[in-house]
């Protein structure tokens, strides 16, 4: 068994239909495998989920996310995206920008699913060590305000989630120096 000190992060970064667990649905998975001690990333996966209560959306995060049934046409299940995220993510540490609200999800996803979580129990959120490392002087608090702040080049456009999972990792490194 692998000490603390040795397991793999995997930085996850979640698009969704809006904030609510349970309510709206992940839309799209992105996700950064990454050996903590020297940052070499071992593994990457983005993964589109087609949505079954789309009407449920909050319009502001459809847009944000660029959801639209074209680019969204070859998605897979909730259950197959979480099938292939729990088999990059077997016994690595959960970490996200925000990991309150994307593990929220993640977590009712493995519920929903019935795919076995195989992580880590441990979380990591690197908005919390982006705050204690001067975020908290900062009016906002989100991703591209943190990178700003740390020096990280902002998230790379078109918005997707593995860019989302990439900077994170990006701001994770610096945050780490």
């Amino acid at each position: 068994m692998l000490s603390l000190n040795d397991t793999l992060i995997a930085m996850t970064d979640l698009e969704t239909s809006g904030d609510v667990f349970g309510l709206h649905e992940i839309l799209e998975i992105g996700v950064v495998v990454f050996n903590q001690k020297n940052f070499e990333i071992i593994d990457t996966l983005n993964i589109k989920v087609k949505p079954l209560n789309i009407k449920n959306a909050i319009p502001a995060a459809l847009e944000r996310n660029g959801y639209n049934e074209k680019d969204w046409s070859e998605a897979v299940s909730l259950g197959e995206a979480m099938e292939k995220y729990a088999e990059k993510t077997t016994g690595c540490i959960f970490s996200a920008y925000n990991a309150t609200f994307d593990w929220g999800f993640v977590n009712t996803a493995f519920k929903q699913t019935k795919v076995q979580n195989k992580m880590d129990y441990h979380r990591l959120d690197v908005l919390s060590i982006a705050w204690e490392k001067g975020l908290k002087n900062s009016p906002k608090w989100n991703l591209s305000v943190a990178c700003e702040i740390f020096g990280v080049l902002p998230e790379p456009m078109p918005h997707s989630a593995l860019n989302g999972a990439m900077t994170a990792y990006e701001l994770f490194k610096k945050l780490s120096d």
